[in-house]
């Protein structure tokens, strides 16, 4: 089940669900896969945390878009954020400039560890709330 949290500012707050990672064919009922999927319809936003660490996020990411898609058409059009995570790794750098190209949406580049750039993060949730 999924792990929540509570964003607070001052004058207002909202709840984040972190839900487990999905895997190919989740829609078919594989790992998590009903499950999983049943959490995240109850979601407002859809907020992708894509390591950009790892040797090809943009095929992650694809693949995690896929998995809606044929989940839900519906969900596949919900509201989503895309966050470029560990961008205080090298490898990161050269990865989001073509993830970027790549996916042509807005990314929003941070370090969860060094806690660079999450209001920058929670601005963007909170816009589309």
């Amino acid at each position: 089940s999924p792990v929540l949290g509570i964003v607070k500012e001052e004058d207002s707050s909202f709840v984040v669900a972190d839900i487990p990672g999905l895997i190919e064919d989740a829609h078919l009922g594989k790992g998590l896969g009903f499950d999983f999927l049943r959490h995240i319809e109850r979601t407002r936003i859809l907020v992708h945390l894509v390591d950009m660490s790892e040797i090809d996020p943009i095929n992650n990411y694809r693949a995690i878009c896929q998995e809606l898609e044929l989940y839900s058409n519906k969900l596949s059009k919900s509201p989503q954020i895309i966050v470029a995570n560990k961008m205080d790794l090298d490898a990161s750098k050269n990865n989001l400039n073509n993830f970027k190209k790549s996916v042509n949406k807005d990314v929003v580049a941070i370090s969860a560890k060094d806690n660079h750039n999450l209001a920058d993060l929670i601005n963007a949730i909170r816009e589309k709330l």
